[in-house]
This record gives C-alpha cells, sequence and structure tokens, in this order.
C-alpha cells in the first residue's frame, strides 16, 4: 500500500489549498458576503467561479471532455477535503451536494442525448439541480422502497406523477430535478427514476423548511405533484431501476461528504492552533498543559483515522466494488469527528470559539446534519452489521 500522491495529484491539492487560503477564506470572512440563509450570496459565489474556472478547478469529479478534472473517487478524496476547509470552497469549485451527487449519478447513468440536455448545463454552472426522494411518514425515507409517489403510465410514451416530497436539498431555485417515484408493487424493482424541468408544469413547492443550521443553496424544501406529465424520453435508465441509480449516487455521494467533512473538521482544529499556543493560563500556554494536549491528540487521531477509511473506501470504488460497509463506516465515524473536532475546537477557545468572531458557531450548527444526510448512522450501522453477520472473519480482509 502506497498512500504516495502522484505529482500531478499533489501539485493539484497545493493549488486548492492555495485558491482556499488566498480567495475564498477572505470572502468567507465578510459577513457582506452572505446571503439571507448563511450560505454565499450569488454575487461573490459567480466571481469566485470564474476564478476557478479560470485556474482549473472545476468540476473535479466530471470527465475532462465535459470540461471537469476527470478525477477518480482516490483523486476527489484529495480535493474535496482540501476545498471542505472553507464552508464556500466546494460550491465555487462545482463540488457542493446535491450538484455534485446528481453529475455522477447523470454521467455513470445518462444516454449521450440526456447528458447533454441534463448534465452538461450543471457541469457548466448555468443552473442547479436537485434530486427528489424523501417522503413525509409513511413514505420512503431512508428506506426507498416505502415510497409512496406514483408514475403511473399514460399512453405509450408519458408518465403521471402524484405524490408528495419534503426535505428536498436544493429545490427551490435549481432547474433541473431528478425525481423517484414507485411505478409498480414489486419490492426488488418498484421505483424509476425520470428528469423534469422547473418550468414544467403540475408540481409546486409547498414550502422551505426552516432548519436547524446553516443551509444549502435553494434550502431543504416540501413539494407536491399534481398530474405532472414526463415524457418517457425523459426517464433515467430501465423502468424499475430506480432503487440501482439511488445505490449509484449514494454510494458515491455519502463518500463525498466524508471528504468535505474532513476538511472541515481540520479547519475546526486549525482554528484552536494559534491561540493555544499564545494564551496564557497560570503561567504557561494553554499549549503546554498536559489536559489540551490530550484533547488536541485525539482530536488528531480522529481525522486521521477518518481520513484513513475514506481513502479506503474510495480505493474500493475505484476498484469497482460496492464497497458499501467501507463507506457506512466512514459515513458514521466522519459524521462523529466533525461534530467532535468542532466541540474541541470551541471548548479551545474558550468565549470566542461560542462567538460569531470565528467560523465554530456556524460549523457546530452545521454538523447536526451528517449523521442524518444519506442515511442515518443507525440505518448504516444495521448495515454494517449484516456484513459482519454475512461475511463472519471474512469481514475484515484486503481484498
Amino acid at each position: 500500500m502506497d498512500f504516495t500522491l502522484s505529482a500531478e495529484l499533489e501539485d493539484l491539492r497545493k493549488r486548492v489549498g492555495l485558491f482556499i487560503e488566498t480567495e475564498i477564506m477572505p470572502i468567507e470572512a465578510d459577513p457582506k458576503n452572505f446571503d439571507d440563509h448563511e450560505n454565499i450570496a450569488l454575487k461573490p459565489l459567480k466571481t469566485l467561479r470564474d476564478k476557478a474556472k479560470s485556474l482549473g478547478l472545476w468540476a473535479p469529479q466530471m470527465p475532462a471532455s465535459r470540461g471537469g478534472l476527470g478525477l477518480n473517487t482516490v483523486g476527489m478524496a484529495v480535493f474535496y477535503e482540501e476545498a471542505g476547509r472553507s464552508r464556500f470552497g466546494p460550491v465555487c469549485m462545482n463540488c457542493a451536494a446535491p450538484d455534485d451527487g446528481n453529475m455522477i449519478l447523470l454521467n455513470r447513468c445518462a444516454s449521450e442525448a440526456q447528458k447533454d440536455k441534463w448534465l452538461q448545463p450543471i457541469i457548466n454552472g448555468d443552473l442547479r439541480s436537485s434530486i427528489i426522494m424523501t417522503e413525509p411518514a409513511p413514505g420512503a425515507g431512508s428506506d426507498p422502497t416505502s415510497m409512496l409517489t406514483t408514475a403511473t403510465p399514460k399512453g405509450n410514451n408519458k408518465w403521471v406523477i402524484d405524490g408528495h416530497k419534503w426535505f428536498i436539498t436544493g429545490a427551490q431555485g435549481a432547474e433541473h430535478f431528478i425525481l423517484l417515484a414507485r411505478t409498480s408493487e414489486d419490492n426488488k424493482k418498484n421505483l424509476t427514476t425520470f428528469l423534469f424541468h422547473r418550468d414544467d408544469p403540475g408540481w409546486e413547492i409547498v414550502r422551505r423548511i426552516p432548519i436547524m443550521g446553516p443551509e444549502e443553496h435553494g434550502g431543504h424544501c416540501e413539494l407536491h405533484f399534481n398530474g405532472m406529465e414526463i415524457p418517457d424520453e425523459n426517464r433515467l435508465m430501465a423502468v424499475g431501476e430506480g432503487m440501482k441509480a439511488v445505490q449509484i449516487r449514494l454510494g458515491t455521494a455519502r463518500l463525498t461528504h466524508c471528504m468535505r467533512w474532513l476538511g472541515m473538521a481540520k479547519r475546526a482544529i486549525e482554528e484552536c492552533l494559534e491561540y493555544v499556543n499564545t494564551r496564557k493560563n497560570f503561567g504557561i500556554t494553554l499549549s503546554e498543559h498536559e489536559g489540551v494536549q490530550w484533547m488536541l491528540a485525539e482530536a488528531a487521531m480522529d481525522i486521521e483515522i477518518g481520513r484513513l477509511m475514506t481513502m479506503r473506501a474510495a480505493a474500493k470504488l475505484d476498484s469497482g466494488d460496492q464497497a458499501r460497509k467501507e463507506v457506512s463506516m466512514a459515513k458514521i465515524f466522519v459524521s462523529e469527528v466533525l461534530h467532535k473536532s468542532i466541540a474541541t475546537s470551541i471548548q479551545l477557545n474558550g468565549a470566542r470559539g461560542y462567538s460569531k468572531d470565528l467560523p465554530l458557531e456556524w460549523m457546530y450548527r452545521y454538523a447536526p446534519q451528517a449523521k442524518l444526510v444519506d442515511g442515518a448512522s443507525e440505518v448504516h450501522k444495521m448495515v454494517i452489521a449484516r456484513n459482519l453477520l454475512s461475511d463472519g472473519k471474512d469481514f475484515w480482509s484486503w481484498d
């Protein structure tokens, strides 16, 4: 096993880090650059996106033939971790959720004609996208097969959509949508994936749901579908392959969350290092206190373990393996590391850590969602346990 990065990937990592430090962090530090939902405002976002494109730091997960960098999953882990050191980094380089996962799904599964129409504008940054899965109880949550939204055939070339969805990330302001709906009662093949445009009739955004923490662009919305018609040419993959589409998208998307969260966890710890090295308490700096050293050591070890778990899962995905247990383990562990690292930095910064002078309070309100999005931690533990019970001692194989 060799964890050495290629010269090209190391150069790219450094360039991303420099862009974060010199271009994005100064924008992040000024509250005037925020929108009403604590995200980057559209004007500075456009400026930074143009700069990212000019520097060759755009759409790292997409093929070079379509304007991206063509990185594999291991390369993405390196890029996204650096980008994630700023809350604005991923969106400025077009590797933020939900567009990131949507682009990956469309690139892998759409026809060339569908890619030209539905994918390329997202890669270009001309518009945003959203994927529509989650429903209010008793509909689909962590178990998509319980979906109640239906797609009913109409003639030979149309589908009629009826249903109720909520917590749809990025829906407000998105133009391209990926929709999961029930097309049969066969629990193994009961879902189908469709594509539609914001201006298509038969649906509405009921509200933008207020949440505890900072929001993605477009928020988290509640939607109604009332007889919406989608032509069959806008069906993604075969009828009944919706669950396959979900797994293709979420397998990588869960891991890209981990990549970005590791960058944020590192940034959180960075926010306390200068302070503990200069702030004196009882005649010595905080960093000279054994208790503080233990807190820093635990944070450093946890982040490094999370990086190794994420890179292991990324390498397995690149080998063609679905890496379900590896992704689930990384998702659980890194989501907890994120929260713990931020809390540690707040504690070590004292009152200033609890203030809005530092980005830590923003991070602390953001962090709880990491244990919920793309599958709650408890669901991922079930995945891991099923693999352990099935594989026995082979669970820990190195293949």
